[in-house]
């Protein structure tokens, strides 16, 4: 076993491997985020859009669904990477013991765990590409802007990826995942932005939901879709860069001291 704190490109191995078992059972991971953005659109977007109007958003009015589209495009970011690196991560680790594997060969606990967090982000990027297309088809992405999501759900992927990673590296068990679930990330998804606008809610609430990381990507992800992203889009991928900058050392220290005994 490698035990020395060594990082190399060696990592890139273990995130083949990863996309290698992606792809062996690409249909059930290409359908769900194909499939999802049009329930939500049709439970949320339709049947919202009767009782309301108008979104007023940054300045824009905007119909419900315009708002509420591309904020699925966020929530899709956050829960395909912690996901990812909590739930998955944990089952390599624990029931298939690939990390003992890996860590067998000269790769280091560093490049395994930077490897998941990077495959997280990666499936984040996948999932954002097949949501983007199916909101472009139904009309809610009337902008080229849109392209940049790539980068911002690959950056927003490393956040959550991290994120996700560092509640592995201190969980028992895999039942214990439904704590973060429950307590950070569903609260997360309902409160930052995604289905109304901030404006709605208390300012001691609007503060809180403006110090949470998913509402920094929904407001990029919204600027994006609608060609609006500007200078003031910069502070949101600085948050997210030292939301990532802020989990990802605390992963490597907690898997180094759960991998190495």
């Amino acid at each position: 076993m490698t035990t020395d704190p060594r990082f190399t490109w060696l990592f890139w191995t273990v995130w083949r491997r990863n996309l290698l078992v992606y792809r062996r059972i690409w249909t059930v991971n290409f359908l769900p985020p194909m499939l999802e953005p049009v329930f939500y659109l049709l439970a949320f977007g339709l049947g919202f859009s009767g009782l309301v109007r108008e979104v007023h958003w940054n300045g824009q009015t905007l119909s419900y669904t315009e708002f509420f589209a591309p904020s699925m495009l966020a929530a899709t970011v956050m829960w395909q990477a912690f996901l990812e690196t909590s739930y998955a991560s944990f089952v390599r680790m624990f029931y298939q013991k690939t990390y003992d594997a890996l860590l067998a060969t000269p790769l280091t606990v560093e490049e395994i765990i930077i490897a998941e967090i990077v495959w997280g982000a990666t499936r984040a990027v996948i999932a954002a590409v097949l949501m983007l297309v199916v909101i472009a088809l139904l009309g809610y992405v009337p902008s080229l802007h849109a392209l940049a999501i790539l980068p911002i759900a690959f950056l927003g992927g490393l956040a959550f990826g991290a994120m996700g990673m560092a509640t592995t590296s201190v969980t028992s068990s895999i039942d214990m995942f439904n704590l973060p679930i429950f307590l950070v990330i569903t609260p997360m998804f309902l409160f930052s932005g995604t289905f109304f606008p901030l404006t709605g809610l208390p300012a001691w609430a609007v503060g809180l939901a403006q110090g949470l990381p998913l509402y920094h990507l929904a407001e990029l992800t919204r600027s994006a879709c609608l060609g609006l992203l500007d200078a003031s889009s910069l502070w949101h991928m600085l948050a997210l860069a030292a939301c990532a900058a802020l989990f990802i050392p605390l992963s490597l220290a907690g898997m180094r001291r759960r991998l190495v005994k």
